[in-house]
This record gives structure tokens, C-alpha cells and sequence, in this order.
């Protein structure tokens, strides 16, 4: 980074990730895609590094050519320049393409900093790595009386209270929320985790002693995976499945949460998918 421009950097394909994504985490980042042959990007590309330095931290603007990045360029389909992208918390939040008037662009710019609600959400993610969970749920919870659906604020108090048990009103907190993947990673966590507490040892009797039970087999799947023993948990799932009985449609709900949790790139969620495909079909 020029240490004359500390706010203002060139990035290419290789160092976005950090510069882009991992960044926008701590600050807005604003990405200016670019050319040196467009005119257009010649009246806009000053004009932003003036209002970068003057916001003084901040939002930072990171210019990236799309000449020499078109794959990056064809991620974010951009298909005009200049095309200009605000990133917050590692997601692209707002966009616009062309040479806009600086009234304009300071307009657009206010639009994507933080609100004073996304700011007591920060406030308490602090206090959360600060070991203060009672601050930060109640900080939580107040900005969620403002803004019910505040995202962020919402799926920070879901994780607290699915870490507490208290799923029920996890999962009442987040269906206020457009479904998102983290929304339905969490209301897949929420229900997988109300059955901690159960006793195992009682649940596999209980499936020795009538091993038609589909609702006993669910059951016991269930709490093997609010233990973490995902492998079991689906075995247990996918027989039920594979039954076509009555109770086909909860066994592959639950596989389905079970999922969620452990995330598409997981090797059990691709192995067991198939299965599961394979059994339905």
C-alpha cells in the first residue's frame, strides 16, 4: 500500500481474499473495478480517491484492473466499467456502475457505512470475545427491539441461546430473518442441539428392544448428533429413510439439518447427500 494513500490500494486476483473479503469484516471496503483504455473510469478513479482520504479510514477503497483480473471481474459480474462494489463482513452490500457526480457518490457511500445499530452489534461481538455474554445479549436484544429483523444482531443472540439450550427461542429469533445460509445453518444447529441432554445409553435400549421403531431410531440419531457423532447420527437417519415408512420425511429433515451444520464442503455431507439421494429416488 502507498504509505502517502494508507486508505487507497491496487489488489489482484490473488491477495482480494484478504484485501476484500477478510478486511470488510473491520471496515466497509469499496472496490473500484477499472481500466486504463475507459474514460469514464479516468473521472471517477480520482474522484474516489479524494473522498477515500477524506473519510480517513473510515471505508478503504481498493482498485482493482480488469484487464488483468477478468476472472475476478466475471465473479462479480461485472460487465461495465467502471463498476464500484461495497463490501461488508466479507459480502458485496451495494453496487453501481459508471461515472456518477460526487453528490451522488457521497450519497451512495453514507449508504453503506455502519448504522448506529450495526455499531452496538459490534459493541457487543467485542464484549462476546470479552466473556461478557450477559452485556452482549443484552445489547443483542436491544438493538433487536429497534430492528427486529437486524441480521447480524439476530443471528448473534441465535448462537448465544443455542449455546444455552434455549433453541426454542433461538428458532423463534431467527424466523424473522430471510432465509440466508447462515439463518438456516443456525435454525439447523437449533434443532439438532434441543436434543443434547438426552440420554444415549437409554435411547439405544430402547431401539434394541424394538428395532422397527422408526420414531426410536430418530430419536437416538438425534441426540448422537447434538453430541457431534454426525457418522451414526446418519446411518441411523438414512435407515429410516431407506424404510419408506411413515416417517421418511423426519428422518430426511433431519439428515438434511445435520448438514447444515457440518457445511457443503464436508466430507459426510457429500457422502451421505448422495445416499440420501439414492434412497428417496
Amino acid at each position: 500500500m502507498d504509505q502517502s494513500r494508507p486508505f487507497v490500494r491496487d489488489a489482484d486476483t490473488a491477495d482480494f481474499p484478504q484485501a476484500v473479503l477478510q478486511r470488510s469484516h473491520e471496515v466497509p471496503v469499496v472496490v473500484d473495478f477499472w481500466a486504463e483504455w475507459c474514460g469514464p473510469c479516468k473521472v471517477l478513479g480520482p474522484l474516489l480517491e479524494k473522498v477515500t482520504e477524506e473519510a480517513n479510514g473510515d471505508f478503504e477503497l481498493v482498485k482493482v484492473d480488469v484487464d488483468q483480473n477478468q476472472q475476478l471481474a466475471g465473479e462479480f459480474a461485472v460487465q461495465g466499467i467502471p463498476t464500484v462494489i461495497a463490501f461488508r463482513d466479507g459480502v458485496a452490500v451495494s453496487r453501481f456502475s459508471g461515472a456518477v457526480p460526487e453528490p451522488a457518490l457521497r450519497t451512495w457511500l453514507e449508504g453503506i457505512m455502519p448504522s448506529e445499530l450495526d455499531q452496538k452489534v459490534d459493541e457487543a461481538r467485542d464484549a462476546v470475545l470479552a466473556g461478557d455474554e450477559k452485556r452482549a445479549e443484552a445489547i443483542f436484544r436491544e438493538v433487536l427491539v429497534a430492528a427486529p429483523d437486524h441480521a447480524d444482531a439476530a443471528t448473534s443472540l441465535a448462537a448465544l441461546l443455542i449455546a444455552r439450550n434455549e433453541t426454542d427461542e433461538a428458532l423463534i429469533v431467527l424466523g424473522k430473518l430471510a432465509p440466508t445460509p447462515e439463518v438456516e445453518r443456525l435454525q439447523s444447529a437449533a434443532r439438532l442441539t434441543s436434543a443434547q441432554g438426552s440420554d444415549v445409553a437409554d435411547l439405544e435400549a430402547a431401539l434394541d428392544t424394538d428395532g422397527d421403531s422408526e420414531d426410536a431410531r430418530i430419536d437416538l440419531a438425534k441426540a448422537l448428533a447434538a453430541r457431534g457423532e454426525f457418522e451414526p447420527a446418519l446411518d441411523h437417519l438414512l435407515t429410516v429413510v431407506r424404510t419408506k415408512g411413515p416417517k421418511k420425511d423426519d428422518a430426511r429433515l433431519a439428515m438434511v439439518d445435520i448438514f447444515g451444520v457440518l457445511g457443503e464442503e464436508h466430507p459426510l455431507t457429500a457422502t451421505y447427500r448422495r445416499q440420501l439421494a439414492s434412497a428417496l429416488y
